[in-house]
């Protein structure tokens, strides 16, 4: 629901958020920081090139608002959210107030870190973390390269795909990436070689965070879904493509996924979201409708959300040249075959309880053609056709040294632009 909170043209008192392309005071994203050097963390709002520290504004919110607040104090958003997004909706109204009122700047200046000067954690102790499949691009694309007689499974267009991932090794932005070892496919005779991955890969996906909780055997409708989203940030689901390959079959990915997931670490609730958003895209002519669990008119008008991704590259060279990370793609999240709330609705149909900070991912999202692929297996033709990149080098894979980063920002006529920070990593080796 919108209000004065999602105006345009309201600034704040801390200048850097007037002229911030990610985090103006229309945003007021949630996470844990910490300032560098010490180890108490703590909740925190990104406003412009600062972080808000809920625990001192607490002591000068009131009602609701300083309960909210001291809800989020803590090393994870977890407590908040277990109370549904009523608790943050009020805690964002009260800080859209603190933070607009040029009357309390004095007060509320000095509970201001500068954000370079801390450090940035996962948002949520993360339960559970479920992968779906909801770029349909993407899986044809993915499925062309492993069952090309086959690309779509029939099921793909009535079941939201999904699996359960590793919730352990999910990390904030800026996490090293291993390079994971495991067994590939035999290239002669009958013995697979175990071996560092040659086709380690990212994955552009956005993570859906839950709020509140529904109890085991009571699935949550779909007219309800909504109100158990807490907020969306950015999600990069590593892969290593040959480990894949060989494991996949009957199961699904195991260890070429499980090394490393990294998230943006910051949580843009729904609240900040209600100005982007929009309709879902029609269904191809042909495609089947939802069956009825999975069907709700008001989600279809506007549950989907009018945000781009985009996806740059920085090697180790182009870093020494003191280069720009280059754009390898750029795409929207209405790729999505499935709404954020039919993912919800079909995640706990057959009872299963989410709880406070599970996270469900979209999958690989990719629109229709490489300019805003959302892998480098789809950009590289399965390894067939190299990226050239601006000074020259070459990329299918990706090779030691390479960092990843991922941005992506909210974008509507008449409303305020934001962003959900950054999401990179770099490989290590």
């Amino acid at each position: 629901m919108l209000d004065h909170t999602h105006d345009a043209q309201a600034t704040s008192w801390v200048e850097s958020a007037n002229r911030h392309a990610d985090f103006p005071v229309q945003n007021l994203p949630l996470g844990i920081f910490s300032p560098k050097g010490e180890k108490d963390l703590r909740g925190g709002v990104a406003i412009g090139d600062k972080i808000l520290c809920l625990r001192g504004a607490a002591s000068v919110l009131s009602g609701k608002a300083a309960e909210a607040a001291k809800l989020a104090d803590a090393a994870s958003l977890n407590a908040l959210f277990a109370e549904g997004n009523a608790m943050a909706d009020t805690l964002r109204l009260g800080l859209f107030e603190l933070l607009t009122d040029a009357n309390k700047a004095d007060i509320a200046g000095r509970m201001l870190f500068a954000a370079d000067e801390c450090d940035l954690f996962v948002p949520f102790h993360v339960g559970d973390y479920t992968d779906f499949y909801t770029g349909i691009e993407h899986a044809k694309n993915i499925g062309a390269l492993f069952r090309p007689d086959n690309p779509l499974l029939p099921n793909y267009k009535y079941v939201p795909i999904g699996y359960h991932g590793r919730s352990s090794s999910i990390r904030a932005s800026g996490a090293d990436v291993i390079r994971p070892s495991g067994q590939t496919r035999p290239v002669d005779g009958e013995t697979p070689p175990f071996q560092p991955s040659a086709r380690l890969d990212y994955e552009m996906e956005m993570a859906i965070w839950t709020s509140g909780s529904n109890d085991l055997g009571k699935p949550v409708p779909i007219a309800e879904a909504g109100s158990h989203i807490a907020g969306l940030s950015i999600l990069n689901d590593w892969s290593a493509r040959d480990l894949q390959a060989w494991e996949y079959q009957p199961l699904g990915p195991f260890l070429a996924k499980n090394f490393l997931s990294t998230v943006s670490p910051w949580i843009v609730t729904s609240a900040a979201l209600a100005p982007f958003r929009t309709a879902q895209p029609d269904r191809p002519e042909g495609d089947p409708k939802p069956l009825d669990y999975l069907w709700d008119d008001t989600d279809q008008k506007s549950g989907a959300y009018a945000i781009s991704m985009e996806v740059l590259l920085s090697t180790a060279k182009m870093r020494e040249a003191g280069m720009e990370p280059h754009r390898l793609s750029k795409g929207p999240m209405t790729a999505m075959y499935w709404t954020a709330a039919q993912l919800v609705a079909h995640h706990t149909v057959n009872g299963c309880n989410l709880q406070p900070g599970d996270l469900l991912g979209t999958g690989t999202l990719s629109g229709p053609d490489a300019s805003s692929f959302g892998s480098l297996i789809e950009l590289s033709g399965g390894g067939k056709n190299p990226i050239e990149l601006p000074n020259g080098e070459t990329r299918t894979f990706l090779e030691n040294g390479d960092e990843i980063i991922m941005r992506a920002h909210g974008e509507a006529q008449g409303a305020r632009t934001i962003g959900f920070g950054e999401c990179r990593g770099r490989v290590v080796g």
